[in-house]
């Protein structure tokens, strides 16, 4: 059964992004291997707002080619944007509804795993219907002071078990748990 994996960086104060929206503090290093990652995955799952803004990013002419490889990578998979605004889109599928149904539905599809890459409002959903099997979080020595919390509008403890910790040259430090059922 394909897996849904919530894959994000975090300060180490719990923030996803900063007071105005910014992840300039996120370090994608080589030795990471966000590569492989993506090569696990045949699906992104976005809400509206990072779909928006991320969905058909393209790194600029100045960008490594380590960085246009991964976006390259990134935009060859499915893209799936839940919204309550519906539209047309040639490079993404728009669910108005029906999360819990949806996920339920492609988990049991043959594929890859599946990438919740965000927002904050879709990932507390998920953490709200228990979608998220893998938590992939990565830690970055930062501490911003306010900003938006990766975790929010929690109603329930989340058991996790903690499969690897992976510690990378710039400092940032990888923990994936599984949920515990």
């Amino acid at each position: 059964m394909r897996k849904v994996i919530l894959d994000l960086a975090v300060t180490l104060d719990g923030f996803i992004e900063g007071p105005n929206g910014e992840v300039d503090w996120c370090i994608l290093d080589d030795d990471m291997d966000f590569q492989g990652f993506l090569a696990g995955i045949d699906t992104i799952l976005y809400g509206r707002v990072s779909y928006e803004m991320w969905g058909n990013f393209e790194p600029d002419a100045n960008a490594s080619e380590t960085e246009k490889a991964i976006w390259g990578a990134v935009h060859s998979k499915e893209k799936i944007v839940f919204s309550s605004q519906e539209r047309q889109d040639s490079k993404a599928t728009f669910i108005p509804s029906g999360i819990p149904e949806k996920i339920a539905e492609m988990k049991m599809q043959d594929g890859k795993d599946i990438w919740l890459y965000g927002g904050s409002k879709l990932i507390t959903t998920f953490i709200q219907h228990g979608l998220i099997d893998i938590y992939r979080i990565s830690v970055h020595p930062t501490v911003l002071g306010a900003g938006k919390p990766l975790f929010q509008d929690l109603k329930e403890r989340i058991n996790l078990s903690l499969l690897e910790v992976n510690r990378f040259r710039s400092g940032v430090v990888q923990l994936i748990y599984e949920r515990k059922d």
